[in-house]
């Protein structure tokens, strides 16, 4: 994707110019890149902070001469590859501070990573963000033309003029204390550069509701691309961590929701972040361009299943094939219709009753039986360049069903099951999984 928001400097002068606070969660999508998530960039001088794939954090500040040119590093390289769950990130810097370590600090999910400088920042340094003459364009979600951010971006702000702790946007959960979550932050002075971007109009995402109406202009992002997976409540996706037995998967792409199956000739899976063992629960996959036939699966696997074998899904697994044929741990029977591109096919598990009933458009294919007393993934399965999307609830596709689960959830095609549920982080705590 290109997707990515810019904004030209705002013609004030900064509050003070020598501090600042971004913060934002995220939750990230593809991981074999480099994903910028602050780029500022005029002739020599920058201000980049962005994460690597490996899954490490890094910066990178020069001035107007190129020299110093300083990177930055978490202290200890930790690494963040985590693409099922939401992160805090806060980057916050004093540079009128005597110790060097503490005038650039970051911080994730409310814990402090110690942030190591190539070249010593000297005191009273002023970054980019902080020029109102700045020349450059801020850029969140890339560094135009590349490195592009894939995933899930929520309340992004930065505060002009204070060096801030985590506890000024987000706050331990009073029943759960070691779940970080967000707070309301109607209440912080933003300063004379600062911006809120809550992304909730959907017609103006890059829509600053700071007061400080510094608006962020959206390129290449869509109403469509507003999503109900939020920091308060996660929803499934496709899991692009999981591999086949050559280290393979599926590329990711939409949030992780659509799945392009990129081998000739060799099958991949793609499956859920969340399984379940108890409870009832729906998803709907759209057939965006498939084989058809007998190359392709719909349906669940068990959670212990060899995955490094090509075989995982159809062996351990209960599946809706392309050629209308249901798979019981690898054995194939007469079900249902046939599907094909197009199509979209409903999977309603039942983990209290023991079964799941698959759906093409809509129309039952009817109840089979499953083990009881088992943990499951959903999944789906192609090859040669082919793509399926998912519909955990979230979709990153247009659809116009309007169908939600029992709680307002969701956005389906067909009707949600009676008693079945997306599959988010709210629905698990109430009913089960």
């Amino acid at each position: 994707s290109s997707a990515k928001l810019t904004q030209k400097n705002p013609s004030a002068t900064s509050t003070n110019d020598k501090k600042g606070t971004f913060s934002w969660w995220w939750k990230r999508g593809r991981t074999e890149e480099t994903n910028y998530l602050i780029s500022q960039i005029s002739g020599q001088e920058r201000f980049l902070w962005y994460i690597i794939s490996s899954g490490a954090y890094q910066g990178n500040y020069r001035s107007s001469s190129g020299s110093p040119d300083t990177d930055l590093a978490l202290t200890g390289t930790p690494l963040f590859r985590d693409c099922t769950g939401w992160m805090h990130c806060v980057l916050a810097y004093d540079t009128s501070l005597g110790t060097q370590l503490n005038r650039v600090r970051f911080y994730v999910n409310n814990v402090e990573y110690e942030v190591t400088q190539s070249q010593a920042i000297a005191q009273d340094t002023v970054f980019s963000p902080n020029k109102s003459s700045f020349a450059g364009t801020m850029e969140l979600m890339a560094q135009d033309p590349c490195c592009y951010v894939s995933g899930y971006l929520s309340e992004f702000c930065f505060v002009d003029g204070q060096q801030l702790t985590p506890s000024s946007f987000a706050e331990a959960d009073e029943d759960s204390p070691n779940i970080w979550k967000p707070k309301k932050i109607s209440g912080l002075t933003f300063g004379n550069l600062g911006y809120y971007l809550d992304f909730k109009d959907s017609s103006n995402l890059g829509n600053d509701v700071s007061g400080n109406t510094d608006d962020f202009t959206a390129s290449n992002i869509a109403a469509t691309d507003q999503s109900t997976d939020t920091p308060t409540n996660n929803f499934a996706t496709w899991n692009p961590l999981m591999v086949t037995q050559d280290a393979t998967v599926p590329a990711m792409s939409e949030g992780n929701l659509k799945a392009t199956f990129n081998n000739a000739g060799l099958s991949l899976f793609a499956l859920s972040t969340f399984a379940v063992s108890s409870g009832k629960w729906f998803a709907e996959f759209k057939m965006t361009n498939i084989h058809g036939g007998t190359d392709n699966y719909v349906g669940i696997v068990k959670v212990d299943a060899d995955f490094d074998a090509e075989s995982a899904p159809i062996a351990s697994g209960t599946i809706y094939r392309g050629s209308g044929q249901k798979g019981i741990n690898g054995s194939y029977s007469s079900y249902g219709a046939t599907y094909a591109t197009g199509d979209i096919i409903g999977v309603a598990l039942n983990c209290d009753d023991n079964e799941v009933v698959f759906y093409k458009n809509g129309a039952s294919q009817g109840a089979i039986s499953i083990t009881a007393d088992t943990t499951y993934y959903m999944f789906t399965s192609d090859y040669d360049s082919k793509v399926i999307e998912a519909n955990f609830g979230s979709p990153s596709y247009s659809e116009s069903g309007g169908n939600s689960d029992g709680d307002g959830y969701g956005n389906f095609s067909m009707s949600v099951p009676a008693n079945h549920y997306c599959l988010n982080t709210k629905n698990l705590g109430a009913y089960g999984g």
